[in-house]
């Protein structure tokens, strides 16, 4: 399953424990790859405090994990907000690799829930700044370095079962996560030219740190017990369970291989059947 041996990947959102962004990381390197692992690093203000985001210190562990599985890693801590820290990211792993040949959009928040009525304005910006915005200049980072490179490549967008459907309380990310589609079905078309395919994943629920707090918040809300609402997560899905982080690495892996080398454009759903259209 070395694949993708010789390839050079960027994960944002990478530094969290148990997350998406390991998963996907520890696979790509499994399969070959050389990984940048990519998080924040640093708390900023209580819309990204230590709860919720991968701290340096949880990358350089997560690292130290992919080299004792003989993979390839490092860590560059970038905020997706930031411009100018993503173009300083792509030109460090390419000073370190030679090349940039992936890049998996991960970084997201999907922590800051409001009833529309009452939903701030700042909230707004803070999920839209990096779910979406993020997406954008990443993908524009990215996308600049593989054409230079003139061999192609591949950019994944991690999205959502909300890029399909509504949520309650969930306006920013569901649109975010809508829009992340959008992006990903314009830069298939304008990027294509240039042998860069771009695709995006779409998971239904994942019970990972961030998951959990889903759980809970959902949970209260509808006046269930925690247990009760996951169980009926899994009652209405057609596979019978909640979806696993190593659903999505898989799904990723095979987008960003030569495996998928005609797929281009596309909004996959890995949600059991939860979600199919």
């Amino acid at each position: 399953m070395k694949n993708l041996k010789g390839k050079t990947a960027i994960i944002t959102g990478s530094g969290r424990k148990g997350g998406i962004g390991e998963a996907i990381a520890k696979l790509l390197a499994k399969r070959g790859c050389n990984v940048v692992i990519s998080d924040i690093g640093t708390a900023t203000g209580k819309n990204f405090s230590k709860a919720h985001i991968g701290t340096t210190s949880d990358m350089k562990a997560i690292v130290k994990d992919i080299k004792m599985a003989k993979g390839t890693a490092i860590a560059i801590p970038c905020d997706v907000r930031k411009a100018k820290q993503i173009q300083d990211m792509v030109a460090k792993t390419v000073r370190k690799f030679g090349s940039l040949d992936i890049m998996v959009n991960n970084a997201g928040v999907g922590y800051i829930m409001e009833p529309f009525q009452l939903f701030k304005e700042s909230s707004w910006d803070a999920v839209l700044d990096v779910n979406l915005k993020g997406a954008f200049l990443c993908s524009q980072a990215a996308a600049r370095q593989m054409i230079k490179q003139a061999k192609g490549g591949s950019i994944i967008n991690i999205a959502s079962q909300a890029a399909k459907s509504g949520f309650p309380f969930a306006a920013a990310y569901t649109a975010s996560k809508h829009g992340m589609v959008g992006l990903t079905r314009s830069n298939a078309v304008e990027l294509g030219v240039h042998k860069i395919r771009v695709n995006a994943v779409c998971p239904n629920h994942i019970t990972t740190g961030l998951g959990h707090w889903q759980n809970k918040f959902f949970s209260e809300k509808l006046g269930v017990d925690y247990d009760s609402y996951l169980q009926d997560i899994k009652d209405r899905n057609p596979l019978g369970r909640t979806g696993d982080v190593m659903d999505i690495a898989k799904a990723v892996a095979f987008l960003a291989s030569d495996e998928a080398s005609y797929i281009t454009g596309e909004a996959m759903n890995v949600s059991g059947g939860e979600e199919y259209h």
